[in-house]
C-alpha cells in the first residue's frame, strides 16, 4: 500500500461522501452536535475550575505558604512552637525577572468575641493590611472598607459572623483569646467591614485584624506563615522550587495551594468523573449514528461493491474504502462541531448567564465559557476515532460479500 494508493482512497472516500448528501449532512450533524455539546460542557467545567482555583488562591491560601517544618501536620495543637521570624527573608534575587507579586504574613488564633451580650467562637488571621491589599480578588467586602495600616484597632469580619453576632461597621466588640503563655487577653476593636469568601462556612466563623494587633493580643512576635503571592497561578511549580532552593530546609518547608485546598482537589475530581461521563455518552451517540449511516450505506451499494470487485479491486481496498468513508465523516463533524462550540462558548461568555450561589457558597457568579486548546483537541480526536472505530464492521462486512451475490443483489 502506496501514498498515492491512499490519497486515491480517501478521494474516492470523499466523493461517495459528497454523493450521498443527505445520509452525509445526518451523520456529520450528529457528530457536530455532540462534539459542541462537549466543548459546551467541558469549557463550563473548565471555567469553574479557574474561577474556584483563583478564588482559593486569592481569598484563603496564595500560591506557595512558607511555614515552619512540620507546621501543616501538627501546627494547629501547638501553634506557638511553629513561629516564624518577624522579618521576611527576600525569595527573589534582584537580577532575575519579578514573579513573587507580594508576600503575606499571617498569624493564625481562635478565641471568642463579644458584643453586649452575644458572645461566639471565631477563627482570626492576623494580617499585614499592605500585602493583603493583593488579595483582594478573593476576599470582597461587601460593607465598608478593608483594612488599614493607619487604624491598627479596625477589623473586618465574615458578614455570617456579623450577622449570628447581630453587629454592623462601626460597632465596636471585644476579642478574647489565650496567649502564647496561656493566660487570657483581651482587646477592644471596631469593626471597619464585612466580608463574603468562596467558602460560606469560612465566612460564618472567620475574622481578620491588622498583624500588629493580633500579636499584641497574644502577647507573641513572628507569624506562623508567610503567604506567597505570584503573578501567574501557572508559574507555581516553577517558583516554588526557586523559593525551596532559596530558603534552608531544615527551617522552612514550602507548600504549594493545591497541597492544602482539600475541597477544591474533591471538586475537580468529581467534576472531572462527571466529564468524562459526558465524553463517554456522546461518543457512543457518535458511534451508533456512524455505524448506521455505514450499514445504510453498505446495504444500497451492495451492487456497487460487486461491480467493483469485479473490475480488480481487492477486498482490502474495499475495507480501506469504507474506513476512509466513516474517517471522513468524522473529520467534517469534528471540524464543524469545533466552529459550532467555539463559536457558542464566545456568545455564551458575552452574554452570560447568572446563576445562584451552589451550596456552602456566600455568592453566585456568571457562567463564561473557558475553551482550551487540550479540551478541543480531545473533542477532535473522540470524533475522529469514534467514528473510525463505528465504521470498521460495516467496512468488513462489505469487504467479505461475494462477486455474485453483490452483483445480483439489485435484481
Amino acid at each position: 500500500m502506496t501514498v498515492q494508493s491512499l490519497w486515491l482512497d480517501f478521494f474516492l472516500a470523499f466523493r461517495n461522501v459528497v454523493r450521498q448528501k443527505r445520509r452525509s449532512a445526518v451523520a456529520v450533524g450528529a457528530v457536530a452536535f455532540g462534539i459542541a455539546a462537549l466543548i459546551i460542557a467541558s469549557g463550563f467545567i473548565e471555567w469553574i475550575f479557574v474561577a474556584f482555583r483563583e478564588d482559593t488562591i486569592q481569598s484563603q491560601l496564595g500560591h506557595l505558604q512558607i511555614a515552619r517544618p512540620g507546621y501543616q501536620e501538627g501546627g494547629k495543637a501547638d501553634p506557638y512552637a511553629y513561629l516564624l521570624p518577624d522579618a521576611v527573608p527576600e525569595l527573589e534575587s534582584q537580577n532575575e525577572p519579578r514573579q513573587i507579586k507580594a508576600v503575606a504574613p499571617r498569624l493564625s488564633f481562635s478565641g471568642l468575641v463579644s458584643h453586649g451580650d452575644a458572645t461566639l467562637s471565631f477563627i482570626g488571621d492576623g494580617v499585614s493590611p499592605r500585602e493583603e491589599a493583593q488579595f483582594a480578588q478573593g476576599v470582597q467586602i461587601s460593607v465598608g472598607q478593608n483594612l488599614s495600616a493607619g487604624e491598627p484597632n479596625a477589623i473586618i469580619m465574615g458578614a455570617g459572623l456579623a450577622r449570628n453576632l447581630g453587629v454592623k461597621v462601626g460597632d465596636k466588640v471585644v476579642l478574647l483569646a489565650n496567649t502564647a503563655k496561656g493566660a487570657t487577653n483581651a482587646v477592644e476593636v471596631t469593626i471597619r467591614g464585612l466580608f463574603t469568601t468562596v467558602a460560606k462556612a469560612y465566612d460564618d466563623a472567620a475574622l481578620r485584624v491588622p498583624i500588629e494587633t493580633a500579636r499584641q493580643l497574644l502577647r507573641t512576635k513572628g507569624s506562623h506563615v508567610w503567604v506567597v503571592l505570584i503573578n501567574e497561578s501557572s508559574n507555581t511549580d516553577g517558583v516554588l522550587a526557586k523559593v525551596r532552593g532559596r530558603l534552608p530546609q531544615e527551617k522552612f518547608e514550602v507548600v504549594p495551594w493545591y497541597k492544602l485546598a482539600d475541597t477544591y482537589n474533591k471538586t475537580t475530581a468529581l467534576f472531572n468523573k462527571q466529564v468524562q461521563g459526558i465524553r463517554l455518552i456522546i461518543a457512543l451517540i457518535i458511534l451508533l449514528s456512524i455505524w448506521n449511516t455505514m450499514t445504510m450505506s453498505v446495504m444500497e451499494r451492495t451492487s456497487e461493491i460487486g461491480t467493483t470487485m469485479a473490475l480488480g479491486s481487492e477486498s482490502k481496498g474495499i475495507l480501506r474504502l469504507f474506513v476512509s468513508e466513516g474517517m471522513l465523516l468524522g473529520f467534517f463533524g469534528g471540524i464543524a462541531g469545533l466552529l459550532i462550540g467555539v463559536a457558542l462558548a464566545a456568545v455564551i461568555s458575552a452574554i452570560g448567564i447568572p446563576m445562584p450561589p451552589p451550596p456552602g457558597v456566600t455568592h453566585g457568579y456568571t457562567i463564561s465559557i473557558y475553551v482550551t486548546w487540550t479540551d478541543a483537541l480531545q473533542s477532535f480526536v473522540i470524533a475522529v476515532v469514534t467514528t473510525l472505530i463505528a465504521s470498521v464492521y460495516p467496512a468488513w462486512v462489505a469487504s467479505r460479500k461475494q462477486i455474485v451475490d453483490a452483483l445480483r443483489h439489485s435484481r
